[in-house]
């Protein structure tokens, strides 16, 4: 069974088929967000520090770092923010960067096994980053594309995932430490996107037997109400085969919808951990709470 191996200084965090599907919080992550640049251009890390918590406790057992700003001095940065997260927090992290000097940056100060986001099947692309992932013994995602792009054929798709877990063959890389990202198409664009990466997830599971990892919400990409279309679309992904994703946990409902469908895999060993975060407290006098005398006990029966 395919077992990939994350860690910070302190935790282990195990990636496979039986494993409770892997929340990787996507937050820390300027795209878009004006003020959050601005923060991170001037070296201003409190945003950083309040999204790390905040997925933490929301669910997120690892936490994906990317700190691209234009025009900023990005391997700095990455190397200031990494130490900042880990001494808050004890989840593994995924370095995101597509500046090499910037995921080295990363990797050189990082305590534990990392995850590298991310490498293509371009030759090129390639040629850098596996020898950085080897040399810090990290871990990789691997994107289904190449040079001439996205095919929307998922059959072309796995091919080029083949192509990338041989070629890191070569620098002495095992697939259980690639992690294959098959590439999520809009739903609203490709009517058989969701059915695609099915049968996707299915090839990559027994023919190569990799862990996967995707961004799930480019499924409802450009449709009204994308939360309800990405809940229900993560349990799904977790049923076919798919073992992590780079999600949202803060969106309502996700964690959810997560943790409910490893309760139905069987990978949420006598439910525990969904009625650890379920279990409803009970009130204050009742069965031995606060105020009370516990159950039955210390009642008179009348008459």
């Amino acid at each position: 069974m395919t077992r990939t191996i994350l860690a910070s200084a302190t935790k282990e965090l195990v990636m496979g088929f039986d494993q409770p599907f892997v929340m990787i919080g996507e937050r820390i992550n300027p795209t878009g967000r004006k003020l959050f640049s601005k923060e991170l251009k001037e070296r201003n890390y409190w945003r950083v520090k309040k999204e790390v918590l905040a997925q933490v406790a929301a669910g997120a057992q690892m936490l994906d770092v990317n700190v691209g700003v234009p025009l900023a001095d990005e391997p700095a940065i990455m190397a200031e923010v990494i130490p900042l997260i880990q001494s808050i927090t004890d989840a593994p992290l995924c370095i995101d960067s597509s500046i090499i000097e910037a995921l080295e940056s990363g990797l050189s100060v990082y305590k534990g096994r990392a995850l590298v986001n991310s490498t293509t099947a371009e030759e090129d692309v390639m040629e850098r980053v596996l020898p950085l992932v080897k040399k810090y013994d990290a871990c990789v995602v691997a994107i289904s594309n190449d040079d001439t792009g996205i095919s929307e054929d998922p059959d072309v798709r796995f091919e080029v995932a083949k192509r990338i877990v041989n070629r890191a063959s070569d620098y002495g890389i095992k697939p259980e430490d690639i992690i294959v990202d098959p590439l999520v198409m809009p739903i609203g664009a490709v009517n058989t996107a969701g059915k695609d990466v099915f049968r996707l997830l299915g090839r990559l599971r027994n023919e190569l037997k990799v862990n996967t990892t995707c961004g799930a919400s480019n499924v409802s990409f450009g449709l009204p109400n994308r939360h309800a279309i990405n809940n229900a679309f993560l349990p799904m992904l977790a049923g076919a085969g798919m073992t992590s994703a780079i999600v949202n946990p803060l969106h309502e409902g996700l964690v959810q919808a997560v943790r409910a469908g490893d309760v139905l895999a069987g990978n949420d060993p006598n439910c525990r951990q969904w009625i650890k975060a379920n279990r409803v407290p009970a009130p204050e006098g009742e069965n031995g709470g606060r105020g009370g005398r516990g159950g039955r006990r210390g009642r008179r029966r009348r008459g």
